[in-house]
């Protein structure tokens, strides 16, 4: 599919709709939105456009669609799939000017929010009124709660609480022709029609622009404690899992990382003085939270945990009881995707499968790196399945990187699917997974997919080159 090439006159009409400061097309600031964090790929735009209101969005949008010129929306760009990449150029939609959070609603635990609100200033926003947002992705300090929505990002606490699927009461939507479309009501039982609001949540951009978002809030939990536990075996780490959850406990967070991951994320936060000690025995660790509003029913939970465990290691167990220790533990595990981006090129591969899966899916990774020549530093939410697989470049040609990692990507897909599992939990499909789609759909359901696209989006303005297979 190609798109019209952007004129002077487009440009003009532009800068009328939004004033000359809010149209890019300076090429160093292009640089900034021609990638996300996936791997070293870069698409320039070739111009940028910075709109306030859902009315600008309208004007764009039926501009655009008129004229066939694409559109990529961009949140903050923290992305790990390459769906805010402008891959066919056009309109990078940039849309960190509608940062207001409209409304916290106390009496209904709801809050309306525009989509480039951060998600952390979000959530400290809402836990001042004790109300808790729960859906927490690594980035949540800088990533936008619109492209949370447009993932369906997941994070560590979606063992407990969900991902953010489980939080979208309603939409505002401008569809690719201009039309505002609000989906959804502030009830907490829709049974009206069609759901269209979580046909939105984790389309990627791909059927219309959001441009509010009213969420489902819960009460917030005063206590937490936090759980670090080695283990001398990835595999029982990995089978700890289970073995805890049938004990009756559900963790607020239940996550793992082996050695490698640890070991890196230690050394990349040294200056923080944020680093622990691995003996050579670990192999791996778990990280535990149990949260609740009363000290006494989590330390009965810790201890239901350790016993649960005790057959799996004999290493000691670390609580940590303090924010600020839990800080640093957590720490250590959001900065595991930057800490392995700084040592190598690499590519993430965001599989999950029934949890219960979750030790045979971490040895198949390991075969099939070894039977193609390349290392994986693994980690993940494994209280749901979710197991985030790093693929290094590191001392891989590139003729090994283009044709032999493909095959091993496909391999533990096909794996990922045969056991029941899919191949992204919470990164989405964008431009890295797309041509992997059929492994997991019959041509039929893509068709059906296909035809959907092309209900909302005729033209295929919106964020063209996702999804679907080249």
């Amino acid at each position: 599919m190609s798109f019209k090439v952007i004129e002077n006159e487009d440009l003009e009409f532009f800068n009328k709709i939004l004033g000359g400061n809010f149209v890019v097309t300076d090429p160093e600031k292009l640089k900034g939105n021609s990638h996300d964090e996936t791997e070293d790929l870069s698409f320039f735009p070739q111009v940028i456009l910075l709109p306030h209101t859902t009315a600008e969005i309208q004007k764009i949008l039926s501009y655009c669609n008129e004229n066939n010129i694409c559109v990529t929306p961009r949140g903050a760009g923290t992305g790990l799939s390459g769906g805010s990449s402008p891959v066919k150029g056009g309109v990078s939609l940039d849309m960190k000017r509608m940062n207001r959070i409209i409304n916290i609603d106390e009496e209904n635990f709801q809050v309306i929010t525009q989509p480039g609100v951060i998600t952390e200033e979000l959530q400290d926003a809402v836990e001042a009124k004790e109300l808790f947002y729960p859906v927490d992705p690594a980035s949540k300090g800088s990533c936008f709660i619109g492209g949370n929505v447009a993932e369906n990002s997941g994070g560590p606490r979606a063992v407990k609480y969900g991902t953010v699927k489980d939080y979208v009461l309603g939409l505002e939507i401008v569809l690719s022709d201009g039309r505002i479309i609000r989906t959804g009501t502030r009830t907490l039982k829709d049974a009206t029609g069609y759901d269209i609001t979580h046909l939105i949540v984790g389309s990627e951009g791909t059927l219309a622009v959001i441009t509010e978002i009213t969420l489902k809030l819960i009460p917030f939990p005063k206590k937490r404690l936090l759980m670090s536990i080695p283990f001398t075996s990835e595999k029982n780490a990995t089978r700890a899992v289970n073995y805890i959850l049938k004990r009756g406990v559900i963790p607020s967070a239940l996550e793992f990382m082996e050695r490698e991951a640890l070991k890196r994320s230690s050394e990349y936060l040294k200056e923080a003085s944020i680093n622990i000690e691995i003996p050579e025995r670990i192999e791996a660790h778990l990280l535990v939270e149990v949260d609740g509003n009363d000290t006494d029913d989590l330390y009965n939970d810790a201890e239901i945990i350790s016993e649960a465990i005790s057959s799996l290691t004999e290493e000691d167990i670390s609580v940590a009881e303090s924010t600020q220790e839990q800080d640093k533990l957590w720490k250590l595990r959001r900065v595991v995707g930057e800490a392995v981006k700084m040592g190598s090129i690499y590519k993430e591969v965001d599989t999950v499968v029934p949890r219960s899966i979750l030790p045979e899916l971490l040895l198949m990774v390991k075969k099939i790196g070894e039977k193609y020549g390349f290392k994986t530093i693994c980690y993940g939410h494994a209280g749901d399945g979710n197991l985030h697989v790093n693929i290094m470049k590191e001392g891989l040609t590139d003729l090994q990187w283009r044709e032999e990692v493909p095959k091993g990507i496909k391999e533990i897909f096909h794996f990922v699917v045969e056991m029941g599992g899919t191949i992204s939990a919470e990164h989405g499909i964008g431009l890295v997974q797309k041509n992997y789609i059929p492994i997991v759909f019959s041509t039929e359901t893509i068709n059906l997919m296909k035809s959907i696209k092309n209900i909302f989006d005729s033209k295929g303005i919106l964020n063209p080159g996702k999804i679907w297979p080249d």
